[in-house]
């Protein structure tokens, strides 16, 4: 298995508290990835933008509810 970082080879688990990144280093430039919003998750577009409102109806639903 190679660190997804710097693509090193990687101790199995038991050898490695790192894991699956080669080392603590790796680790840590992977969480400022994630904390610098570099990685993104895709979401799918629902259909609806951000400001669109959209009725709904039911027991205690009177007015639009905005999404």
């Amino acid at each position: 298995m190679a660190c997804p970082i710097c693509q090193k080879a990687v101790k199995p688990r038991v050898e490695n508290e790192s894991f699956p990144f080669c080392s603590s280093r790796c680790k840590t430039v992977d969480l400022g990835k994630w904390l610098n919003e570099e990685y993104r998750i895709p979401v799918e577009a629902d259909g609806f933008d951000d400001e669109d409102e959209v009725s709904q109806t039911g027991p205690d639903c009177t007015r639009p509810v905005r999404h």
